[in-house]
């Protein structure tokens, strides 16, 4: 079905893929299978497939093939980063790295082999892989390694699923048509992703379009998530009273079947 809506887009926007050589501005249009994203109490992560056609006003170019990289990226917030060693006995904190901004969730997928897809200069200068998405300006003189932290919290992200880099899973057909699905995980940081699509040609980027998909929580996820942030001592009460209530059920369900 999806194939089929994406030969419509190609057909009426007068896509249908050539063969000779005429050197064009080449424009990306997307859609997306949903540009919203609810976190409910049962929420348990969700799949956006991400497709689109490459429009051109004249035939498509000679010369090196059309890659497509696809990019989204969750809000990015500052992350402290800590080094525990044993001392004594136990784990202690001993160095610490502030990561300027690093974002809570990145996906990459791409048409092709990472290095057949993006040059070094290119991927520096459009900020497309996950190391280059963390920002990491400076560390302290007494840490002497503090490349390893940013490295160190990619690689917790990337075991919980939240850092994605899926190489020639965007499948590119003709030059003209393209389509991916991007898992989201469940433990979804709230707010606006935004969703990049960049074409390279010869390893370089030579079109990007963006968009955004918005996730947040509603029903009794939206209304507890709004009291712990506009009424903390309200909160903590009604936490605190949940807490007494359950314990005393659990005491008194006990106690029952224990006299029986």
């Amino acid at each position: 079905m999806i194939r089929r809506l994406l030969h419509l887009l190609a057909l009426s926007l007068g896509l249908a893929p050539a063969t000779a050589s005429a050197q064009t501005d080449e424009q990306v249009i997307i859609g997306l299978s949903r540009s919203n994203v609810q976190i409910t109490t049962n929420f348990d992560g969700s799949e956006i497939l991400i497709f689109g056609a490459i429009k051109r006003e004249s035939l498509i170019p000679q010369g090196p093939p059309l890659q497509v990289i696809v990019a989204v990226s969750g809000p990015s917030v500052p992350v402290t980063v800590r080094r525990k060693e044993r001392r004594f006995g136990i784990w202690v904190n001993v160095d610490a790295v502030e990561v300027d901004l690093a974002p809570s969730f990145y996906a990459v997928a791409t048409s092709a082999p990472w290095s057949e897809t993006i040059s070094e200069i290119e991927d520096l200068r459009h900020s497309v892989s996950i190391p280059q998405a963390i920002r990491s300006v400076g560390a302290p003189m007494s840490v002497q390694d503090s490349q390893s932290f940013t490295e160190a919290l990619i690689r917790v992200r990337t075991n919980s699923g939240l850092y994605q880099l899926h190489e020639e899973t965007v499948d590119l057909n003709q030059q003209t048509l393209f389509d991916t699905a991007v898992a989201l995980p469940a433990n979804l940081t709230e707010g606006a992703y935004r969703t990049r699509i960049l074409l390279t040609r010869d390893s370089i980027v030579i079109a990007e379009h963006e968009t955004t998909i918005e996730v947040g929580k509603v029903g009794i996820e939206r209304w507890l998530f709004n009291l712990s942030h506009e009424q903390p001592l309200l909160y903590g009460l009604l936490s605190l009273a949940i807490a007494i209530a359950a314990g005393w059920g659990a005491s008194t369900g006990f106690r029952l079947l224990r006299d029986r």
